[in-house]
């Protein structure tokens, strides 16, 4: 079992990890920059949600396995070094690798024969053996003998890490000969399956992960807004597609957004062999607050000024705080443009948010921007006349614009 690891960033991938790397045993350090996230562990409060892992942080805190600190420096101190950060893309199609640059930039003078620094960041393909190169080339070392450089990427769905990170196939793509195994040696203690690969592949097989569920989203999405072309119902269109047939399959449209999904497609459009096509995929998900607001619109007197509009869900995925990169954002500001009037209501994201009842008050439209678990029986709770829009179906109300209480679609 190895010593020690430090974890670099205790965001969402972050602190779960080292949480769970203290749990099994191991002396951890996390290096975190900002003061309020520092401070809330060390109060014994998880700085978000995530299933399980409040009484894991209390567990890890009285076993005194969890150290902190500000100071990347620190992390030269454990005998693995993981990289749990944030790699967000330029506007111009381009990913943003400045952090890890600048993490790697901080630590370079104190590495020493025998690191294990640990890529579990999303990355673009080569990222992983740009770093193993950036750092022989400043410090001599031959990454795979003298010092160890892999590539982890985490697969892992919100609210279900505890449980994924002990199931879940772990995949390591470790640059040269000893890169993989070192980092074997850490992430065994999770007991899962071991799977050893390049890091390229590795990084192909994380970024690809996120771009199929965000293709196989975008299909759903585009079918809702045919149907509205045509004025059918895509919900009973789907039920005509996947009923009984053995290549059916059809997902659910809504709102599909999100950090992983929202962004992931702009690592490997920085460099397609078919430029374009990921991004038509992002722009038909992009397009859906959009095409909710027309169709609020066209039901509405053909004008939202002065009119009331109850936004309910503000995280990116159902019963989540995860507000990051979240498409209800885009749909308010769409909304505010139009010079309607916007009320917001999220119970996961109540900092944000005004009283359920207050947001529902006087409403002319509804709109169920999240598929949260609360919002299933909303219909029993809006006035008849109410304008409903849920294109998750979440409500069950069986149609994306409906009046409530009447059969029959609004036209």
């Amino acid at each position: 079992m190895p010593e020690s690891v430090a974890v670099v960033g205790l965001g969402r991938v972050g602190l779960p990890l080292a949480l769970s790397f203290a749990d099994r045993g191991l002396d951890v350090l996390g290096v975190e920059r900002r003061d309020a996230v520092l401070e809330q562990i060390a109060a014994g409060r998880m700085p978000f949600r995530e299933a399980g892992t409040q009484e894991l942080l209390e567990r890890v805190l009285g076993s005194g396995r969890l150290a902190r600190t500000k100071l990347v420096s620190d992390a030269a101190r454990a005998d693995h070094i993981v990289l749990t950060l944030g790699t967000p893309s330029h506007v111009h199609i381009e990913i943003d690798i400045g952090e890890i640059r600048g993490v790697v930039d901080d630590l370079l003078p104190l590495l020493r024969e025998g690191h294990s620094l640990i890529l579990r960041s999303t990355v673009a393909p080569g990222t992983t053996e740009w770093v193993a190169g950036y750092i022989e080339q400043r410090r001599g070392f031959r990454v795979g003998d003298d010092l160890f450089v892999a590539h982890v990427p985490e697969r892992i769905a919100a609210n279900h890490f505890l449980e994924e990170i002990a199931t879940l196939p772990c995949i390591v793509g470790g640059v040269g000969e000893g890169s993989g195994a070192r980092a074997a040696e850490l992430f065994e203690v999770f007991g899962t399956e071991i799977v050893q690969t390049t890091p390229t592949q590795a990084e192909l097989a994380k970024i690809w992960t996120n771009i199929l569920r965000y293709a196989q989203f975008a299909l759903p999405n585009l079918l809702m807004m045919e149907c509205e072309q045509y004025g059918a119902n895509v919900f009973e269109v789907m039920t005509l597609i996947n009923h009984d047939y053995p290549r059916g399959g059809m997902a659910s449209p809504g709102l599909t957004a999100g950090a992983c999904l929202r962004k992931d497609f702009a690592f490997s459009e920085e460099r397609s062999s078919a430029p374009g096509m990921l991004l038509a995929v992002s722009r038909v998900h992009e397009s859906v607050p959009l095409f909710l607001v027309k169709g609020l619109k066209s039901r509405l007197g053909g004008s939202l000024r002065d009119l009331k509009i109850a936004v309910l869900g503000l995280s990116f995925k159902r019963d989540s705080d995860d507000v990051r990169d979240s498409l209800s954002a885009k749909l308010v500001r769409l909304l505010e443009r139009e010079l309607a009037h916007v009320a917001r209501h999220d119970p996961h994201v109540p900092a944000e948010s005004e009283p359920l009842e207050a947001a529902l008050e006087g409403a002319d439209a509804v709109v169920i921007a999240t598929n949260h678990s609360d919002f299933e029986g909303m219909v029993a709770r809006l006035p008849e006349g109410t304008l409903l829009v849920d294109p998750w179906n979440v409500t069950g109300a069986g149609r994306v614009f409906g009046t409530v209480r009447e059969r029959a679609p609004v036209e």
